[in-house]
């Protein structure tokens, strides 16, 4: 589909727009999110899920606390007092690319491991800014 210049004009226009009630609209649901928690008395770091029903609505909230491991840190405190065996049962280890890496390391290292990684195409994120 071919568009014309002004064509884009518009519909860059129009995504702008859209991003911006997006973004109000995002805003306005964490602020009344905020206030539900405040009116059930939750904790700040609720972890689990908690219902409550106000009339005819059924409010669940789930809450979440993230947990960051510093794997080297985790090795060395196992090591030292002697759990190395329990890693294993207690935590998954999962391996990330290191691109920069990856793409300067030679074929001949890379290409065998091509079939422990799956590859899919994501959603394209945009940045639309106006230039008066």
């Amino acid at each position: 589909m071919t568009f014309i210049k002004t064509d884009l004009q518009f519909l860059a226009a129009q995504w702008e727009a859209a991003k911006l009630e997006e973004k109000e609209a995002t805003t306005r649901r964490r602020t009344i999110e905020d206030q539900i928690v405040q009116a059930m008395a939750l904790p700040e770091n609720l972890e689990g899920t908690t219902t409550e029903r106000a009339g005819f609505y059924e409010i669940k909230v789930a809450g979440r606390l993230d947990r960051k491991v510093n794997s080297d840190k985790l090795q060395a405190i196992a090591e030292e007092a002697g759990l190395t065996e329990h890693l294993a049962s207690l935590f998954r280890w999962k391996p990330e690319i290191n691109m920069s890496v990856w793409k300067s390391a030679h074929e001949s290292i890379t290409t065998p491991l091509l079939d422990a990684i799956t590859t899919t195409a994501s959603r394209p994120s945009f940045a639309i800014t106006r230039k008066d």
